[in-house]
C-alpha cells in the first residue's frame, strides 16, 4: 500500500508524532522499526494489570477523541468503515480496542503502514484518551461492513451455511481447529480482549488471519489465532469473513 493511499489526516498525524517522538512518515514502514529496541509480549497476567491501571473511559469524551484525532477519516463517522481498506471499530469492545491501542503503543502491532501510522497515533494518546476512545466505541451499535451488501446479494448455499455454521459453532476436530465461537461468542459478539467481529469488513477480516498466517502478526496472547489461521483454508477463511460481515448487516436489516 503506498503512501499516497493513505487520507492526508493521517499523514499530518504522522508528522506531529515526528515532532513529538521522532516518528518518521518517509523512513521504512513497519512500526517496529520506530518501536523501542526490547518489545515484550503480553502474559496474560501483564495484559490484565495494563488494563486495570486504565482510568475510567468516558464515552462522551471518547467522541471527541475520535473527531479530534481524525479517526473518522479511516474508521468512520460513527465507527463504520466506508471502504474494505480499513477496520470498522463501532461496538468493539472496550478491552480490545485498549489492548490494541497498547500494542501499537508499544510496537508490538507492527505488521505493515498502518500499524506504523497508528503507532504514530497510539503515542499522541494520553491514558486517559485510550480509555475514553475505546469506551466511545464500546457505546455505538454493531458495525454494518461495506461488503455485507455483496455478501448478502449473493447468500450462501446451504452446502455453504453447513459448512460455515460448523466451523463457527463446533470448528473442526480433524484438523484442531477451535470453533469460532469459544472466542469470540455465538454472535461474532466477544468477550474480554477478544474481539466482535460481527459486521466486520470482509476484506480486513481475511487481511487479519492472512498477516496471522504469515507470522507478521503476532500480537495474540495465547497465540490462538496464529494456530487457528494456520489450519484453514483460503476457502475456510473466506466463507467465515463473508458469514460474520453478513452478521452486521442483517442485524440492521432486521432493526429498521
Amino acid at each position: 500500500m503506498s503512501t499516497a493511499s493513505i487520507p492526508s489526516t493521517w499523514r499530518a498525524l504522522a508528522a506531529a508524532a515526528w515532532l513529538t517522538t521522532g516518528l518518521t512518515l518517509a523512513a521504512p514502514a513497519h512500526a517496529s522499526e520506530h518501536a523501542p529496541a526490547t518489545i515484550r509480549p503480553w502474559s496474560p497476567v501483564a495484559l490484565q494489570t495494563a488494563l486495570k491501571e486504565l482510568p475510567s473511559g468516558n464515552a462522551a469524551a471518547g467522541k471527541n477523541v475520535h473527531d479530534t484525532m481524525m479517526c473518522a477519516s479511516c474508521h468512520g463517522a460513527s465507527g463504520n468503515a466506508s471502504t474494505m481498506n480499513w477496520p470498522s471499530v463501532a461496538g468493539q469492545r472496550f478491552d480490545y480496542t485498549a489492548k490494541i491501542l497498547l500494542d501499537y503503543r508499544s510496537g508490538l502491532r507492527d505488521e505493515d503502514e498502518r500499524a506504523g501510522l497508528m503507532t504514530s497515533i497510539a503515542r499522541l494518546m494520553t491514558p486517559q484518551q485510550i480509555a475514553d476512545v475505546s469506551a466511545y466505541y464500546a457505546s455505538l451499535p454493531r458495525p454494518v461492513a461495506p461488503q455485507a451488501q455483496a455478501a448478502l446479494a449473493a447468500p450462501l448455499s446451504a452446502a455453504e451455511h453447513k459448512r460455515v455454521e460448523q466451523l463457527v459453532r463446533k470448528g473442526d476436530a480433524s484438523r484442531l481447529i477451535t470453533a469460532c465461537a469459544s472466542c469470540h461468542g455465538l454472535h461474532g459478539e466477544g468477550k474480554g480482549t477478544t474481539p466482535a467481529i460481527a459486521g466486520q469488513t470482509t476484506d480486513y477480516f481475511i487481511r487479519t488471519m492472512r498477516l496471522y498466517h504469515s507470522g507478521e502478526r503476532h500480537n495474540d496472547v495465547y497465540k490462538g489465532m496464529s494456530q487457528f489461521s494456520k489450519r484453514l483454508s483460503d476457502a475456510d477463511t473466506l466463507l467465515i469473513a463473508r458469514y460474520y460481515a453478513s452478521l452486521g448487516q442483517s442485524r440492521t436489516a432486521k432493526a429498521d
